[in-house]
This record gives structure tokens, C-alpha cells and sequence, in this order.
């Protein structure tokens, strides 16, 4: 790419199944708690391993789950959206790149390695200096050791002990670089703030953290009861636009919400951006696909969307052709971006009685849970319908 980004972006390599997603996922939540402006970007051929795959219940997870994309066209988009960055970024790459994948490093800013072994070691440390990444981190991944670190300058040394699914990393190597990330990411959180907040495409913007002290939420822990407060506060039918993170309900209803009037969210990739017009009709082969399903004597028709080439861009969704709804109940499902579960419910909302949306982490005994995000039944809003 041929500009400059001075915001960081900081790419953990490693082979597989060193713990690199498990590290990058205790990292951002680290990065969370400390309210530190950043975003986590998986940049290998996508399998729809999110925070959500590594939170959720092991059954509704592996359904949901993509595995893989089918072809390389998400590369140069990926290397676009780390080149484009509106935040710091921490990337989790794969352990097995090809040499066109690799050219993500160049991308890149900063490294950390996490690796098992001396070969591996070895592999890693000389692909980040072919590419000019700057080392924060040299770190062994060991997964029945013990938890150490040998050393904090200039390069944050030691062993994460451990890292399999399921756990998280912790001990003194890892909290040496938690805070040597806050250190080279905090200086840029204050401006970036108030950049995005000023360029936002409506008088009107809501900041999700802002909004959940003023309401008595849990800024990092939304809960489906928490929704109607929420749209008690909001003014309906207004330009509205969305900041901040939350899951894909609460942006669902907001959307819904908003209607008829426009809205805006703001993606660490694109920026600020309107979620894409769909339309009703007979969906073709293309970058998004919709199994629907219907269960014997059940009022709810399911649909599942996914991204056969495991990325979506924004453009190609424009004016997509999507199925129609019932005229009763819908509950959605997939690993999609925020954008489109907007784009989803506010075309589908008007057209159903009631809307849900599943988010994968609200599990309990083997159960997945479907927040309601619109309504017009006996259904509220922000009640949630098993899916087991």
C-alpha cells in the first residue's frame, strides 16, 4: 500500500496451535478492561474464529463456525483493511502463511512472536525482520510449563504457559506485555476519540460506553434486559449513529430503532458507514449465502447467513437480493459483520412480527439464546428464545 498509517498495528506470529488466537483474545480483553482503544483483526484465510468462537458454548460454536475461505480474494482486502486502520490494531495471522499471504507483515508495525520451539523460532524471527516489524515481545509457548519472564527490556521475554481453548494466558510475561501494548496505544486514544466522534455522519451520536454509565449498564457486559432502557432513552425514527462496542443485538435494535431515518455505525475498518440497502428477492450465487429452516408445528422461521469466501466486502453487499421473511416470527443466525446484522434486521424488521438475532456467547446448558430486537407481539424486546 502506499500510504502512511501511523497508528500501530502489531501482529503475533507463530506456528499453529501455539496459542496465538488464545493470547491475542486475553490481550484485547486485557487492552478492554483498561478501556484502551484498539481493535483485534484476524488476518488468515477466515474460519470464523472471533471472540465468539473462543466465549460460546462448544456445540452452538462449532455449528456456526465457517471453516475456511475457498479462495485467496480476501488478501488484498485484508492487507486494506490492516493498510486503512481507524485504530490500533493487534493482528492474529496464521501459523502456516503462503508467500502472498506473508506480504500482510508489510502492513504491519510491530511484532510479538509466540513460538514452541527453536526451529520455529528461528522461522518466525527471520520473516519479521524481512519485513521490518519492530519486536515487543519474544515469547515461548509451552503448554504444560510454567508461567516466567527473563526479561522486560528491550524486549519483553518469557514463557506463556498453557494456551489451549478454554484458558487464558496470565503470569508475569504476559502482564509485562499487556502493559508494553497500553504503553505504544494509549498515547493515540484521547485524539482518536474525539477525530471519530467529530466526523460522525449525524448530529446525533451514541457512544456505547457513555450510554451504559449513563444508564447503570455494564459498559463490557450488555445483557438482553438491558434494551429496553436502552430504547426508552434513545428518540425514535432520528439519524442516529453508533459507536463502540456491543454485540449484535444491541446494534440490531438501534438500527431497527432508528427506522426510517438513516444510520451510521463506526467499523475499525471502514470507518463510519451506512449499512448496505438490501432488497427482498430470489437470492443468486454470490459472497453471501442464507440456509432458511422451519420446524414442524414452530411459528419461527430460521435463517443462517454465511460468507462461502470467508470475508465480505462491504461494496459487493450493496443491492444484494436477499429471501423474504414470514409474516410471523424470525430469528437470525451466522458469523457476519456488524454492518450487515444492521443491514439485516432493518430490512427484515418492518416485514415480521417480531425479530431476534442469536448471539453465540448467550449460551446455557447446551442452549443458544436469540435476543428479540423488534417487535410487535407478545414478545418483548430484549427477551431471548432458546435455540436448543
Amino acid at each position: 500500500m502506499d500510504w502512511y498509517n501511523p497508528l500501530p498495528a502489531v501482529v503475533i506470529g507463530g506456528p499453529p496451535h501455539s496459542g496465538k488466537s488464545v493470547l491475542a483474545y486475553t490481550l484485547t480483553r486485557a487492552l478492554r478492561a483498561r478501556d484502551i482503544p484498539h481493535y483485534l483483526l484476524r488476518a488468515y484465510p477466515p474460519d470464523g474464529e472471533g471472540d465468539w468462537f473462543l466465549e460460546g458454548e462448544p456445540d452452538i460454536v462449532r455449528h456456526l463456525r465457517v471453516k475456511g475461505a475457498i479462495s485467496q480474494r480476501w488478501l488484498p482486502l485484508i492487507r486494506q483493511d490492516i493498510a486503512r486502520r481507524h485504530l490500533p490494531l493487534i493482528v492474529d495471522m496464521g501459523g502456516l502463511p503462503t508467500p502472498e499471504q506473508e506480504s500482510i507483515l508489510d502492513e504491519c508495525t510491530h511484532g510479538i512472536l509466540l513460538t514452541p520451539s527453536d526451529e520455529a523460532h528461528r522461522e518466525w524471527s527471520d520473516r519479521f525482520s524481512a519485513h521490518g516489524l519492530v519486536l515487543l515481545a519474544d515469547l515461548r509457548s509451552d503448554l504444560s510449563g510454567v508461567n516466567q519472564i527473563e526479561a522486560v527490556e528491550p524486549v519483553v521475554r518469557g514463557v506463556l504457559a498453557g494456551l489451549e481453548r478454554g484458558r487464558t494466558a496470565s503470569g508475569p510475561a504476559f502482564d509485562a506485555l499487556v502493559e508494553r501494548l497500553a504503553a505504544l496505544f494509549i498515547p493515540f486514544a484521547v485524539n482518536l476519540y474525539r477525530r471519530h466522534i467529530a466526523a460522525a455522519p449525524t448530529e446525533l451520536v451514541v457512544d456505547l460506553e457513555r450510554l451504559a454509565q449513563r444508564l447503570g449498564c455494564k459498559p463490557t457486559d450488555w445483557c438482553p434486559n438491558d434494551l429496553p432502557a436502552v430504547l426508552d432513552y434513545l428518540p425514535a425514527g432520528e439519524p442516529l449513529a453508533l459507536y463502540g462496542r456491543g454485540p449484535n443485538w444491541l446494534y440490531a435494535a438501534i438500527a431497527v430503532h432508528a427506522l426510517p431515518a438513516p444510520f451510521y455505525l463506526f467499523d475499525a475498518r471502514l470507518g463510519w458507514t451506512a449499512p448496505p440497502t438490501l432488497h427482498i428477492g430470489a437470492p443468486s450465487v454470490g459472497p453471501l449465502q442464507v440456509k432458511e429452516r422451519r420446524e414442524k408445528e414452530s411459528p419461527v422461521t430460521y435463517m443462517e447467513f454465511s460468507i462461502p469466501e470467508g470475508y465480505l466486502d462491504i461494496t459487493e453487499v450493496e443491492g444484494l437480493a436477499i429471501p423474504p421473511p414470514p409474516a410471523d416470527g424470525l430469528v437470525l443466525s451466522g458469523k457476519i459483520p456488524l454492518w450487515l446484522w444492521t443491514a439485516l434486521s432493518r430490512l427484515y424488521a418492518p416485514l415480521t412480527s417480531w425479530l431476534a438475532v442469536v448471539q453465540p456467547q448467550l449460551t446455557a446448558q447446551g442452549v443458544g439464546w436469540a435476543v428479540v430486537v423488534h417487535s410487535r407481539t407478545a414478545f418483548p424486546i430484549g427477551s431471548c428464545i432458546g435455540m436448543g
